[in-house]
């Protein structure tokens, strides 16, 4: 059934190994993230093959889902204290940046019976979630004294608020931190997370990784092949692991622009149309409640997308116009946003794909830069 996610487990597989060859030599492991696919158990599976040492997701309720894989698991986003007990329970490791929520796990904790292990996160000018690096050490000084959790690691999250490129100088920052706190306090440190896709970049620089930075948190990157800082594809990997499908429901010839008065539209903003004259256009059964446009790109570079309703797709065939006919499929590759929205949407079948690789004596499909 249309739409559909059509998604190659071999490809993240393949990827996954990849990344984790790349990084290992430089004394990093990698977090597997999960949230941009709903945690799927059959795509972290295939991550997992891969050889990544973690699990990574931003809510527990997607963590439940994996509790049998053999990693360990972390909680990405800042715990809710409502949920700490389940936290506790489901993750071996949470990224914190309130002593009132270490309370709270600390408490689940020694009604579980065991020690909860912490990351915690050092905003180093992004300015999402972290604490200012000026006053990490009084909150380790409170941290350390909280029962039933202990520090285990620093992490710092660049680029996905802010758009702040990862940068060798500001890792060392993260890593002089790490090691201050470390020594001050007798700490006992297994991570020191240098961020995300949009960290992975650095190993090809010159100065690259600090030492000290020993864990990348990684979804894109693995599952998509591109790195998120510059939008590049990396070292060569498949980037069509994940690909959108769905079917023409209409197709004619049309103005490019609406006739009468412009008012909004269903979602309160007001359209501006760039006048083509006479276009070929399709209706695809796809919309906003599936995807947002903005993450997708035609696989057929004569397409462009014009927008969307909630359930429709309107696309400009103009440049190929007798190559489509109505109940013919449309396929897309997805950015991650697209894919992490598709993914979400039950109105998108999911497909997978089990025994699709390349031999390797063939070149793997790279879609190319946008």
């Amino acid at each position: 059934m249309y739409p559909c996610m059509e998604i190659h487990l071999k490809k993240i597989e393949s990827n996954a190994r990849k990344v984790h060859e790349i990084f290992k030599p430089h004394g990093i492991s990698i977090m597997a993230v999960t949230k941009g696919f709903t945690a799927e158990p059959r795509i972290a599976e295939a991550m997992l093959r891969g050889g990544l040492e973690y699990i990574a997701d931003a809510r527990i309720k997607n963590l439940k889902k994996l509790k049998d894989l053999p990693r360990q698991k972390v909680l990405l986003r800042l715990p809710m204290m409502s949920e700490a007990e389940d936290v506790v329970r489901y993750s071996d490791y949470s990224l914190n940046s309130e002593i009132e929520t270490l309370k709270a796990l600390g408490d689940a904790a020694k009604k579980l019976g065991t020690i909860h292990k912490v990351i915690i996160m050092v905003d180093l000018g992004d300015y999402r979630e972290g604490i200012r690096s000026q006053k990490v050490g009084l909150f380790v000084k409170e941290a350390v004294e909280i029962e039933g959790v202990e520090i285990r690691g620093f992490g710092v999250n660049l680029t996905c608020f802010g758009g702040v490129i990862p940068e060798q100088t500001t890792l060392q920052r993260l890593v002089d931190i790490s090691e201050e706190m470390r020594m001050k306090y007798e700490l006992t440190l297994d991570i020191i997370s240098g961020g995300s896709s949009s960290s992975v970049y650095l190993v090809e620089e010159e100065n690259g990784f600090p030492d000290g930075i020993n864990n990348l948190r990684l979804g894109e990157v693995i599952l998509l092949g591109k790195e998120t800082a510059f939008g590049r594809r990396f070292d060569g990997l498949c980037e069509d692991a994940f690909i959108l499908k769905t079917q023409i429901i209409e197709l004619k010839d049309k103005p490019s622009v609406p006739k009468g008065k412009i008012g909004r539209d269903a979602f309160g903003n007001v359209p501006k149309h760039e006048d083509r004259g006479i276009i070929r256009r399709a209706i695809v059964a796809l919309g906003k409640q599936d995807v947002d446009p903005s993450g997708l790109i035609p696989m057929n570079e004569n397409l462009s997308i014009l927008g969307a309703s909630s359930d429709h797709l309107i696309l400009d065939l103009s440049k190929d116009p007798t190559g489509y006919q109505v109940g013919d499929i449309v396929k897309f590759y997805v950015k991650y946003g697209g894919m992490l929205n598709a993914m979400t949407s039950p109105y998108v079948d999911k497909v997978y794909i089990e025994d699709d690789l390349l031999g390797e004596d063939e070149e793997l499909l790279l879609v190319e830069d946008i």
